[in-house]
């Protein structure tokens, strides 16, 4: 698993909930669309920053499996307004070096939005200077579900031996395996959870859940959270980062009324990574 050093204070890679889009067009008397062409202005800022400061990777949640139970009118509009942001976003990416891919199901997505994605990523393929992935149509339970579908028809046909699966394996065949490991999830618009996103990659991520709203978040904010990056310790289960890998080691089990000596479980007050 290839990971950052926070120390570096940049995360290779990085997966941002881009939350509160409607509630800042609320919040000044707008229509929510209002805040949907805010939120995308902010998806420019947010991209060329982070190519500017490193990142390798930056995948963002566009659309959920889940949005679909949103009013008709809105779904359709978010579609249409995505379709004239790759008009110009891919020019843009191409100018900048910058690759865009996608993660999700496109068999639900408007035809002319497959149509339009898939011209962009054709355009941009040759980007080496970081990756730009959206997360459209896409759930963590969809990509577990397709990965569970993709091992039983590999299984049927043949493509898939009898060989033990190990992560790297598992990973090469998830719909999502593109995004490598995350280092640093934030999420804008005041939730912390992380709403079935991207849950293979996440599992060792640094999670920041931050108050401001989606359209607020610029150049500025981003650095900041990259220095909040920077603070973090990041053990991966060791006690320290530096300290040599034991590997086939047994871990003796915890008794009954025994306190672990692993330290707090999930919900400590300040652990905010998912063990």
């Amino acid at each position: 698993m290839s990971v950052t050093d926070p120390s570096t204070g940049t995360p290779k890679s990085v997966a941002i909930i881009m939350d509160g889009n409607g509630r800042w067009a609320e919040r000044r008397g707008l229509p929510r669309m209002a805040g949907h062409r805010a939120g995308a202005s902010a998806v420019d800022r947010v991209t060329e920053e982070a190519a500017r400061l490193g990142v390798e990777s930056l995948t963002l949640y566009a659309f959920s499996t889940e949005n679909w139970q949103r009013p008709r009118q809105e779904v359709d509009t978010l579609w249409k307004l995505l379709v004239r942001d790759l008009k110009r976003r891919g020019p843009k990416c191409i100018k900048q070096g910058i690759r865009l891919r996608a993660i999700g199901r496109r068999d639900r997505m408007p035809d002319v939005a497959v149509r339009e994605l898939e011209r962009v990523e054709r355009e941009t393929a040759g980007g080496t200077r970081m990756t730009l992935c959206l997360a459209l149509d896409y759930g963590g339970w969809w990509d577990f579900c397709e990965l569970a579908e993709r091992i039983r028809r590999g299984v049927r046909d043949g493509s898939i031996d009898g060989e033990p699966f190990d992560p790297e394996r598992l990973r090469e065949l998830l719909p999502s395996g593109i995004v490598p490991p995350v280092d640093l999830l934030i999420r804008t618009g005041g939730e912390s959870r992380v709403s079935n996103f991207l849950p293979w990659q996440i599992t060792y991520a640094e999670l920041l859940f931050l108050p401001m709203l989606w359209p607020d978040f610029d150049e500025t904010a981003l650095a900041d959270a990259f220095r909040e990056f920077s603070r973090r310790k990041r053990r991966f289960g060791r006690l320290d980062p530096r300290a040599p890998v034991a590997t086939g080691t047994p871990v003796a089990p915890v008794e009954s009324g025994t306190e672990s000596t692993a330290g707090p479980g999930i919900g400590a007050i300040g652990d905010r990574r998912l063990r």
